[in-house]
């Protein structure tokens, strides 16, 4: 079983071609909450340099410092003991958050120009997935963005990037790459390692492989996505394995709600005859629903939505 995979440039066309792609996304949205992206516009030779970059700026500004780590001394000291228990409460992973205005690794300068421009041709991408997302719910053009943005005009929404590397890990066994957990927030894409996998989403009950595939972009959908469609669209657990060989490079951007956007179900998802007592997904501001997830990440959504309701 694989994740579809999805030509993106066959939404530029007309007619049956244009209806045919517009339903195989809605069908991802609906029965995996995961797909791939290909032919989707970024330029191959700008994603063959965010591969160089990402792993010269490990190389040269990460890995000492992950060898020297927690996750590392955690499982030396569990090796040593020659203990049988597992480390459920820490990933094996390298991680740094990029946003326009932070401070950004600076032995290499070619890093920074070519993550700027990755991260503006991405940020098309989610709009362009987003306004898909609107047709396919029946929703108005830019729907879902004027959510997101909440009010703060045309770029109030929260744009970050995520740069992980999952290095070697002698006992895989004995440590996750990254716990199970759904995604807070409401589109991701994901340039992920094309050589060594890892990647697992949890569908009917099975964890499934997010199979590597060369310069393709992993789209998912966030909690946020979940209620705007009322339940139409589910956040989907997944999770990273921790792997013998290989070094897996994961560029995760996730394009977010403000922080004073208010989210709830749209409108013209509801039941006219059972909103007002069977909405299953409360109204509420996204700050608060992020203040919770920093406490729950890696625990289930559905009392998130709960303590969320009742602030």
């Amino acid at each position: 079983m694989a994740i579809p995979v999805i030509d993106f440039s066959k939404i530029e066309s007309e007619g049956e071609e244009r209806a045919k792609t517009l339903a195989l996304i809605a069908n991802a949205c609906e029965e995996w909450g995961f797909f791939q992206l290909v032919n989707h516009g970024i330029p191959v030779e700008l994603l063959e340099r965010l591969k160089k970059v990402s792993s010269q700026c490990y190389q040269l500004e990460r890995e000492e410092g992950f060898m020297n780590s927690m996750p590392v001394k955690l499982l030396n000291e569990l090796l040593e003991k020659k203990s049988e228990e597992k480390l459920e409460d820490v990933d094996w992973e390298d991680v740094f958050t990029l946003q326009d205005d932070n401070e950004w690794p600076s032995q290499n300068p070619e890093f920074k120009e070519t993550m700027s421009e990755y991260r503006q041709e991405l940020k098309k991408l989610a709009g362009k997935v987003m306004e898909v997302m609107d047709e396919n719910l029946g929703l108005s053009k830019g729907s879902i963005m004027k959510a997101f943005n909440g009010g703060e005009g045309s770029d109030g929404a929260f744009f970050g990037t995520k740069v992980s590397h999952y290095p070697p890990c002698s006992r895989p066994d004995k440590v996750n790459g990254l716990r199970a957990h759904t995604d807070a927030g409401g589109v991701i894409l994901l340039f992920q390692d094309d050589k060594v996998g890892g990647l697992q989403i949890l569908k009917d009950g099975k964890w499934i492989d997010v199979q590597p595939l060369e310069n393709s972009i992993v789209i998912n959908t966030g909690d946020q996505i979940e209620v705007l469609s009322n339940g139409r669209y589910k956040s989907v657990w997944h999770r990273v394995l921790a792997t013998t060989d290989g070094n897996r490079r994961s560029i995760a951007s996730f394009y977010n709600p403000s922080f004073k956007a208010i989210i709830a179900p749209a409108q013209e998802l509801i039941d006219p005859v059972t909103k007002e007592t069977d909405q299953a997904y409360p109204r509420f501001v996204f700050g608060d629903y992020m203040a919770i997830y920093a406490k729950q990440k890696f625990l289930p959504k559905e009392p998130r939505f709960q303590a969320v309701r009742a602030i």
